[in-house]
C-alpha cells in the first residue's frame, strides 16, 4: 500500500481558493480595508479639521469603542440570521456613517458631535474578515475538508487581514501627504458599500445562513466523516446528545465554553503588543526626526508577519495547535525583549521586521483554537468577538503607551509590548483549550462504549 504524497503549500491554498473561487477572496479584501482605513483617517481627518489632537483622539477612541462594543452583536445576529442581510445592513449604514463624519469635520462640528459620529462609524463596522473567517471554514467543513484546508483558510485570512491592516493606514497617509485625509474616508465609504454588497450577495454566504438551516449541512458533514472512517467523534455527538450534554445546531443557542475567553484574552495581549508598538515606533521615529518612517517601520513587520502567516500551511498536522500556541506565544515575547534597548532607526528596522515572524502565527493559531472550541452554529459571534479584542488590546496600548513614551521615552512603550508578550506567553503555558479534532479518533474511542463504535452513523 503506497503512501499518499503530502500536498504542497500551493496545491494547499489552491485548494482554498477553490472551496470559493477567485473572485470573493478580492472581494472581501477590498471590503475589509475601509475597517483598517477609518480608524487612523479619523484621528488625521479631525486633527486636520479641528487642529486639535484632543479632538482627535476622542473621535477615534469612540470609534474603537463602538466597534469592540457592536462587533459581537454583528457576528451573533449574522449567525441567527445569515451574513447576507447583515453584511448588507451594515456596509451600508457605514457608508452612511462614514461619509456623516467627514461632513461633520468638514463642517468643523464640535468634540462631542465627532466622538458621536465615530462611534456610530465604529458601531456599523461589518466586519467582513471575521465574517470571512467563519465563511470559508464553513465551506471547509461543509466541503469535508482535511485539517490541513482548514488551518491553510485560516491563514490565509489572517494574512489578508495583515495587509490591509498595512495597506490601509499607508494609503491614509499618502492622501493626507498629497490632498487631504477626507478623501481617503471618502473612498472607504464607497468601498465599503460596494464591496460590502458583493460580499453579502455572493453565492458562499448560503454556507453560513441561519443557523437552523445550517444544520442539515452540519449533520451532513458528520455523515461524510463517518463514511471516510471517522465514525468515534459522531459517536460522541451521539452520546451526548442522548445524556442531554450537547446540542444539535438549529436547536437552541448553545453554550460558548469557557475556554474561549482564554483565547479572547491572548489576542486582547496581542492587541496590546501592536498598540505598544506602534505608539514606540512613534516616538523612535519623532526622536530620532524621522517620523515620516514610522509608517514605513510598521510596514515592514506586517509584510513579515504576512509572509509568516502564509507559511503556517506548511507545518506539519502532528505539530498540533496547542503546541504552535504555546510556541508563536515564546518566540514573541524573546524576539519582543530587545525593543526597549533599541534606539537607533535601523536597529529599530531590524528589531521590529524579525517581530513581525510571531505576530502571524499567533494569530491563525488563536482563530485555530477558536473554531476548534466553540459550537459551530456560533462561529460568526466567536470571530467577532476575537476581532474585538484585538481591536480593544490596541486601542487602549496606543492611548496608555502614547502618554507614556511622551513622558519617559519610545523604551516605555516598547517594555509594555514585551510585558504584553510575557503575559501571553503565560497565558498560552497555563490555559487548557478542549480542542475538538487533535487527538480525535483517540480520545474517542476512549470515551464512547463499544456497542456505539460497531454500529453504522446515523
Amino acid at each position: 500500500m503506497t503512501t499518499p504524497r503530502p500536498r504542497s503549500t500551493r496545491e494547499t491554498y489552491g485548494d482554498v481558493i477553490g472551496l470559493t473561487g477567485p473572485l470573493l477572496p478580492v472581494v472581501s479584501f477590498l471590503g475589509r480595508l475601509p475597517t483598517a482605513t477609518i480608524q487612523f483617517g479619523s484621528v488625521l481627518l479631525v486633527a486636520r479639521t479641528s487642529d486639535s489632537l484632543a479632538a482627535a483622539g476622542a473621535t477615534g477612541g469612540a470609534l474603537a469603542l463602538g466597534q469592540v462594543s457592536c462587533g459581537p452583536l454583528v457576528g451573533r445576529l449574522a449567525d441567527r440570521h445569515g451574513q447576507r442581510t447583515v453584511v448588507l445592513l451594515c456596509a451600508w449604514a457605514n457608508a452612511v456613517a462614514v461619509t456623516a463624519l467627514v461632513a461633520g469635520a468638514l463642517a468643523g462640528l464640535g468634540t462631542p458631535a465627532l466622538a458621536l459620529l465615530g462611534a456610530g462609524a465604529g458601531a456599523t463596522v461589518p466586519l467582513i474578515g471575521p465574517l470571512a473567517r467563519a465563511r470559508l471554514v464553513a465551506l471547509a467543513r461543509r466541503a469535508a475538508a482535511p485539517e490541513s484546508t482548514v488551518g491553510a483558510a485560516l491563514s490565509f485570512e489572517s494574512t489578508l487581514d495583515e495587509i490591509s491592516f498595512v495597506l490601509g493606514p499607508a494609503l491614509v497617509g499618502l492622501a493626507s501627504v498629497l490632498a487631504h485625509p477626507a478623501y481617503a474616508l471618502g473612498a472607504a465609504a464607497v468601498l465599503v458599500a460596494v464591496c460590502g454588497t458583493g460580499f453579502a450577495l455572493h453565492p458562499t454566504a448560503a454556507a453560513t445562513g441561519p443557523a437552523d438551516r445550517r444544520a442539515e449541512g452540519v449533520r451532513a458533514a458528520d455523515a461524510g466523516r463517518a463514511v471516510d472512517g471517522r465514525r468515534a467523534a459522531v459517536g460522541v455527538r451521539r452520546v451526548l446528545t442522548r445524556a442531554g450534554g450537547g446540542r444539535r445546531a438549529g436547536s437552541g443557542r448553545a453554550p460558548m465554553p469557557r475556554s474561549v475567553h482564554a483565547l479572547r484574552a491572548a489576542l486582547a495581549l496581542q492587541g496590546a503588543m501592536f498598540g505598544a508598538c506602534q505608539a514606540g515606533i512613534t516616538a523612535l521615529t519623532g526622536r530620532l526626526g524621522q517620523e515620516d518612517q514610522a509608517g514605513l517601520v510598521y510596514a515592514a513587520m506586517g509584510v513579515m508577519s504576512a509572509v509568516a502567516g502564509l507559511a503556517m500551511a506548511a507545518l506539519p498536522a502532528r505539530f498540533g495547535l496547542r503546541a504552535r500556541w504555546r510556541t508563536a506565544t515564546a518566540a514573541a515575547f524573546a524576539l519582543s525583549l530587545p525593543l526597549p534597548g533599541t534606539h537607533t532607526l535601523t536597529g529599530l528596522y531590524v528589531v521590529v521586521t524579525v517581530l513581525g515572524v510571531a505576530y502571524a502565527p499567533h494569530l491563525v493559531t488563536v482563530f485555530g483554537l477558536t473554531e476548534r472550541v466553540v459550537p459551530p452554529a456560533r462561529l460568526a459571534e466567536a470571530m467577532a468577538c476575537a476581532t474585538s479584542a484585538i481591536v480593544a488590546g490596541q486601542a487602549l496600548a496606543v492611548a496608555v503607551c502614547g502618554r507614556l513614551a511622551d513622558a519617559r521615552g519610545p523604551g516605555a512603550a516598547f517594555a509594555v509590548a514585551s510585558t504584553a508578550a510575557g503575559l501571553a506567553a503565560v497565558l498560552a503555558l497555563t490555559a487548557r483549550p478542549a480542542v475538538r479534532g487533535e487527538d480525535r479518533a483517540g480520545a474517542a474511542r476512549a470515551r464512547v462504549p463499544a456497542d456505539d463504535r460497531a454500529g453504522p452513523a446515523r
